[in-house]
């Protein structure tokens, strides 16, 4: 008879696990909420990092942002209007690196743990906070925390995520502005 044994992965803290499951992630697929004030907008993100991202928005503006890593598109698909960024002047460029965020977290330790999340404060220049969560049970990214061009307030809360997904290449490309 021969008996097998299967090492299962233990990590001392859920710092470590975090650290452990979002460095194996290249890309991943999303639904979102978005809540800024009392405006509340749902939809659905693909991410492939370094600092790509496609969001389209369920509403009657039909937005989508799309990062293709130096700049960021926001347009509205209704009114044809597009807001173009560089990428580097938005706090999304934190959220996109996860290079940047796995650094952050090495050196740091979480600012709140409660049962649904574990939060990581992450200061931009002294001035800009990012607060990133992961979520407590399975440490996958569960969203973030920043502030608008408009010093207001943006909650992104993620779920129903598939991670290492087939992304097709053209994805990030910008829309027509």
């Amino acid at each position: 008879m021969v008996f097998t044994f299967y090492a299962q992965e233990s990590f001392s803290s859920p710092k470590d696990n975090i650290l452990n499951n979002f460095s194996k992630i290249k890309n991943m697929s999303f639904d979102f909420t978005q809540q800024i004030e009392e405006k509340i907008e749902v939809g659905s993100c693909k991410i492939q990092y370094p600092k790509l991202l496609r969001c389209l928005y369920n509403n009657k503006d039909r937005k989508e942002i799309v990062s293709n890593g130096r700049s960021l598109v926001i347009k509205n698909n209704r009114h044809n209007k597009s807001y173009i960024y560089p990428l580097k002047t938005t706090l999304l460029r934190h959220v996109l690196d996860k290079k940047f965020i796995l650094e952050e977290i090495r050196k740091s330790e979480p600012s709140k743990i409660n049962e649904d999340n574990i939060e990581f404060s992450i200061m931009n220049n002294k001035t800009n906070l990012v607060k990133i969560f992961f979520d407590s049970k399975t440490y996958n990214l569960a969203g973030w925390k920043t502030t608008d061009i408009y010093q207001k307030e943006v909650i992104f809360k993620i779920s129903n995520i598939k991670k290492n997904i087939f992304i097709e290449k053209n994805t990030f490309k910008l829309p027509t502005l």
